[in-house]
């Protein structure tokens, strides 16, 4: 099996979503594949957070990491989710990288399931293979 380049979109503003976001990146590094985590590679430190010169170099640094990716892993929270993982995941779809969706949350719009390759559960996401990529339908409630 070859590396393969995953970009992780995810929310991480709480405890919550940081929790879900350190078990997802354990299972992918356990998978041995070179993940890539905007939480763990924020823009240089001298740029003040808010600031617009930090608002371009975090966009543009994301979109480069997609670009880099061969499959974007979001985690997402249900309907209420962060809209720049929301955005990500879009970006990603447009470009054609598998999204592999994995669903905390107990519903989901259906412009974000509808455009993940794969819809699975954190626990499905310990034996997801990344050389096959099975694609996987939404089943739960939708908004």
């Amino acid at each position: 099996m070859r590396l393969k380049r995953v970009y992780l979109a995810s929310p991480f503003f709480n405890d919550k979503e940081v929790e879900y976001l350190e078990r997802v990146e354990k299972i992918l590094e356990e998978k041995s594949l070179k993940v890539f985590s905007p939480m763990r590679n924020p823009v240089d430190e001298q740029v003040q957070v808010g600031s617009r010169q930090w608002s371009i170099e975090t966009f543009m640094n994301d979109i480069k990491y997609i670009k880099w990716s061969e499959i974007v892993v979001g985690i997402y929270h249900g309907n209420y989710s962060d809209s720049g993982t929301a955005w990500e995941l879009g970006y990603a779809y447009a470009t054609d990288k598998p999204v592999i969706l994995v669903h905390i949350g107990e519903n989901s719009n259906l412009m974000v399931h509808e455009g993940a390759h794969a819809n699975i559960t954190l626990e499905e996401l310990k034996d997801y293979d990344f050389d096959q990529l099975a694609s996987s339908f939404y089943t739960g409630e939708m908004l």
